[in-house]
Formats: structure tokens, sequence, C-alpha cells
């Protein structure tokens, strides 16, 4: 007979009271303190990119981007993550009583690794979802050339995008940038 490990659930208190003493990133999934890996050197390299895109991009425009380090709260679900890049409207809206966790978030892009990519597409999704403010997601393939866009449209309406070929634009209405998947892909090494 195998026995089950019992999964200990923690409290939102005990889960920000580790995190902020914490030298690792943990993610905050239904009373679950869930470890982020590190990541290899296309998804840094490619989270990077899209990072610097952007930054150029939405110069002088009312937007904060934040790649890899940034605390998200959803509300509805009470869970946390950190979302590779995240693009947020000025002001910056910040759960209550918190100085490090942002709830506003337009667009959110996730580069996939075999380990994350169906939680990615769906759980995490489906969690982003819930947020108001929330427009726009890309999933980037860091093994293959492959961008995928859903796009709100409106309530409860997404329109799904893929982008396969290097010579693919994509616009990324929520924040009115267009980008190419070979600036996304410059320098990116298929293993």
């Amino acid at each position: 007979m195998i026995a089950q490990v019992e999964t200990k659930t923690y409290t939102v208190q005990e889960y920000l009271e580790a995190e902020v003493n914490s030298l690792d990133r943990h993610e905050f999934i239904n009373g679950e303190i869930i470890l982020m890996a590190g990541g290899t050197p296309n998804h840094n390299e490619i989270t990077s990119i899209l990072n610097s895109i952007l930054r150029v991009s939405l110069k002088g425009k009312p937007y904060s981007i934040f790649a890899s380090d940034q605390r998200l709260w959803t509300p509805q679900l009470n869970n946390y993550t950190y979302p590779d890049v995240m693009v947020v409207a000025r002001p910056i809206e910040l759960q209550s009583g918190r100085t490090d966790t942002i709830t506003n978030p337009v667009l959110i892009a996730e580069v996939l690794s075999k380990s994350t990519k169906a939680y990615d597409r769906d759980e995490k999704f489906a969690a982003y979802r819930s947020i108001p403010s929330f427009q726009e997601y890309l999933l980037i393939d860091q093994y293959r050339l492959q961008v995928e866009q859903y796009s709100k449209t409106d309530a409860n309406k997404w329109i799904f995008s893929e982008y396969g070929v290097i010579g693919d634009r994509l616009m990324l209405n929520s924040i009115s940038v267009e980008l190419s998947v070979a600036d996304i892909y410059e320098s990116i090494e298929f293993i």
C-alpha cells in the first residue's frame, strides 16, 4: 500500500510573511506555496527581449513594464503569481495594505516551459481572466517558433491568434504596440 502525502495548506498571511523573507520566489495557489523554478537561457533571453521591446515601444506612455520579479494578486481566487512579463497601466494599483503586490495588469506574457505550459494555458489563464483590467495574454514557446495571443474583445470574449513564421507581426491592441516574431526570437537557438 502506498501512503499518500498530504499537501500542507497555508494562509495568505503565512505565505506573504515567508515570501518577504525568502531568497526564492514562490507562487501561492489555493493555499499551496509553490517554488518557482529557475529559467533556461532561452526563457530568460526571451523574457529580457520582450521586456526591452516593450520598454522602448512604451516610452513616454502611461504604462509600467515588469519582468519576472513583480508579484501579482488575483483577488477573486486569492492567488499570487509572478508573470514573466507584465504591462500595467499607471497609476499602478496595489493590493490593499501591500506595497509589493500589483492588481491591475493590462497585458501578461508567459514564456512556456515543459513543466508549466499546460498550467499557463489553462488554470493560470483562467485566473488572469478574472482580473478586470487584464486584456491581453501572450504565450511564447521557448523550444520552437510559436507565439499564442489571446485578446479580449468584450466581457467573456477572447480572440485567439497564433504566429509561427519568422516574418509574422502581431498587434498588441491593449497597448497599441506592434511586435515582430523575428524580434521576439532574436538570437534564440532552439535546443
